[in-house]
């Protein structure tokens, strides 16, 4: 039992330090924040809304619409990069599988783009 202690005492100091280090950067942000809102800082933000303001409000729906295009985009673009790594060792049905990949990644792009979704005035 005394062997068990031994391998997880390292665990549990590093679960007292990391509980501890939350609690002190909690603790100071609310002593020595600062707290005068100025018009600037209370303004409407890149979504759009102000920072307090009626939560029931008609909103426009176009922020959201373009945020989950460049998350789809985004997440899409990632698996390049394990396929670029791999690039020298890949099959010639890797190689054709990633342009169709990418083919209709660029098809959904153009049609996102000729639509209109990726305006935003």
């Amino acid at each position: 039992m005394d062997g068990l202690l031994r391998e997880y005492f390292p665990l549990v100091v590093f679960l007292v330090i990391v509980v501890a280090l939350g609690l002190v950067m909690i603790l100071a942000a609310l002593l020595l924040a600062v707290r005068n809102p100025d018009p600037e800082k209370v303004s409407a933000y890149e979504c759009g809304f102000n920072a307090f303001d009626d939560a029931r409000m008609k909103f426009d729906v176009r922020f959201y619409l373009v945020s989950i295009l460049f998350i789809i985009f985004d997440l899409e673009v990632a698996f390049l990069f394990p396929w670029a790594v791999a690039f020298g060792g890949i099959s010639m049905m890797a190689f054709w599988s990633m342009m169709v990949f990418l083919g209709v990644l660029t098809v959904g792009f153009i049609y996102e783009w000729k639509k209109g979704a990726l305006e935003w005035a």
